[in-house]
């Protein structure tokens, strides 16, 4: 099979003995290992598929040990390591990888010191350091990687000054912050960003307060800039979480002109009341909603009836029958298919 250009046997029992039958495939240019017990051992052989630009490496047996051959691999692309058991030390040997486009690291033991091997891949557009012990000196080592479209900070130990070393990356799309050590004064640190179509907040511990810095200003209907600002804000932003339990209905004021959103998960928040959801009728784009372990009723269901493209709405621990959802999906939101009620 020396044509085949594509290979997945993620999650078998394959060795790094059983990595040298593919030792031929010139013209491999994706390989899925995730899951398989092979070691820095097989990366002679992976080394001789000249052709290989996508990597999966995750879950795998990979150690600091042995790991100076992934030096060799120029020409990739696409490389996951997360759930590895590498460290900081490993990250000198990707310095020369400079087609990366694509780094995942997750849950790898991987921390600020290692990040400054990374400054030099200029083409790096996603970045995934969740589960990390990146911590804000480490994100020094980012701010120069101008081409980056999504990094995962999720679970680091990376806290609001750091965020500010993110201001400079103006490409960025997708930004994933779901730790308990970023507030309010981290989104300040953020409203440069204006490019995000996707923002978890999640675990974060954003209040009323924090959410002016997400908030587009209006005038007879339409977004405007307002003096001393450059731009119209986060207008292009598509997902946003936060379920950090600070939020009330005065928040939700400032969401409540973001219309191009699509997800929209404000779980935890039990402060929330029905205004939440007579201040958000009018995101007509909405295709999931999430306000669970919150105030909102029954009554306030009526106020989602103009949101004729929900498929998804999430009321958990709410003051909300299957039976009244029921009703509103007959008569007002035909494409609901998935709720989930507070009770029978």
């Amino acid at each position: 099979l020396t044509n085949l250009k594509c290979l997945q046997i993620c999650c078998s029992k394959v060795t790094d003995f059983g990595i040298t039958y593919l030792r031929g495939l010139h013209n491999l240019s994706l390989l899925n290992l995730e899951g398989c017990p092979v070691t820095a051992a097989c990366l002679d052989s992976l080394a001789a598929l000249d052709g290989l630009l996508y990597l999966n490496l995750s879950r795998c047996d990979l150690t600091d040990e042995g790991c100076e051959k992934f030096s060799r691999f120029e020409n990739l692309k696409v490389l996951n390591l997360g759930f590895n058991d590498i460290t900081d030390a490993f990250l000198v040997h990707l310095k020369g990888l400079t087609n990366l486009e694509s780094l995942n690291l997750d849950s790898c033991k991987i921390g600020d010191e290692g990040l400054v091997n990374l400054t030099g891949l200029q083409h790096l557009k996603s970045l995934e350091l969740s589960d990390t012990v990146v911590g804000s000196g480490g994100l020094r080592h980012l701010s120069g990687l101008i081409n980056l479209e999504s990094i995962n900070l999720s679970f680091t130990a990376v806290t609001d000054s750091g965020l500010r070393k993110l201001s400079g990356l103006l490409s960025l799309k997708s930004l994933n912050l779901d730790t308990r050590q970023i507030t309010d004064s981290g989104l300040a640190a953020l409203t440069s960003l204006t490019g995000l179509t996707h923002l978890d907040l999640f675990g974060a511990r954003i209040t009323d307060s924090g959410t002016t810095y997400l908030r587009i200003y209006m005038q007879a209907g339409k977004p405007v800039v307002m003096q001393g600002s450059l731009d119209l804000g986060f207008k292009d932003l598509k997902s946003l979480e936060i379920c950090g339990g600070g939020l009330t209905d005065v928040g939700i004021k400032n969401i409540k002109d973001l219309s191009s959103l699509t997800l929209l998960n404000l779980s935890q928040n039990c402060n929330l009341t029905d205004k939440t959801l007579e201040l958000i009728s009018g995101l007509t784009g909405l295709i999931s909603l999430n306000v669970s372990n919150s105030r909102i009723t029954n009554s306030g269901l009526k106020h989602l009836k103009m949101l004729k493209n929900l498929k998804s709405m999430t009321l958990e621990s709410c003051k909300v029958t299957a039976n009244e959802i029921r009703k509103l999906q007959m008569t007002d939101l035909p494409n609901l298919v998935n709720f989930r009620p507070g009770g029978k």
